[in-house]
């Protein structure tokens, strides 16, 4: 969890907020634990260093937070602009390292800094569906997540969040809580890259590449918050899925 902090490939600003990171990790988890049952799986596949994609499922405020505290590294979100409206979410927003973006339009400066991002060897955090979903479930995607993943190269890990739909505080989109002692959990999957080009050499549309992302999740999540994926065939990864010669950048 300090590696990072003595890499001396990072900026004096980057390492430091890693310290803080780490030693605030120290305390939030074991509170999370106690509060929320907070319980975490698949860590080992966050590598200790080096840039990827992060994504993700997204059902509540609080995901990005719990998901942040799950990891042994900081993620750096791709996060609305409305955020910075706000002085108080500007503040913790940019303190956290997150980047602000247009959602609902091709943003190019929003894609190439994460990009950039990526390759200085850190992790970027995206939900490819762009907001919370009102159901639970995984629904239709943007495919800004696939075209940062393409124009960086990096691996993808993908990361399922369940339990945090019985939290308060989720605004507009509150679904009625079915228990007041919520267990929370979150899971890291095995880093993947997308490719290209199938093995009949016909180039894979954004879409497709979007979807196979997509499909990633919903074999990480229960069949209730698989959403419009729920009828895929789930039992093998799609055909753009690749988990051969993963190399993370930065590293």
């Amino acid at each position: 969890m300090f590696r990072p902090v003595f890499n001396r490939r990072l900026s004096f600003r980057r390492r430091w907020k890693h310290l803080i990171f780490a030693l605030l990790r120290i305390f939030v988890l074991p509170t999370l634990r106690l509060t929320l049952r907070f319980k975490v799986h698949g860590l080992a596949n966050i590598p200790p260093t080096g840039g990827a994609l992060v994504i993700g499922n997204h059902i509540h405020n609080s995901d990005p937070i719990l998901m942040l505290s799950a990891t042994n590294r900081p993620i750096l979100w791709m996060a609305k602009e409305e955020v910075w409206e706000l002085p108080v979410l500007r503040w913790f927003a940019t303190q956290a390292g997150a980047f602000p973006v247009q959602r609902g339009s091709f943003d190019r400066a929003a894609i190439r800094t994460a990009v950039d991002t990526i390759h200085e060897g850190l992790l970027v955090g995206m939900y490819p569906e762009g907001t919370r979903s009102t159901t639970g479930g995984l629904k239709e995607p943007f495919q800004g997540a696939s075209l940062v993943a393409v124009r960086s190269g990096a691996p993808i890990i993908p990361c399922v969040i369940v339990g945090s739909e019985d939290l308060p505080l989720n605004g507009a989109k509150q679904r009625p809580r079915r228990t007041r002692y919520p267990l929370v959990e979150v899971w890291f999957g095995e880093p993947f890259v997308l490719k290209p080009r199938g093995a009949d050499g016909r180039r894979f549309t954004m879409a497709e590449l979007t979807d196979a992302m997509m499909l990633e999740l919903a074999r990480m999540l229960p069949p209730a918050l698989r959403g419009i994926y729920a009828d895929h065939d789930l039992a093998a990864a799609h055909p753009a899925v690749t988990r051969q010669d993963v190399v993370f950048p930065g590293r």
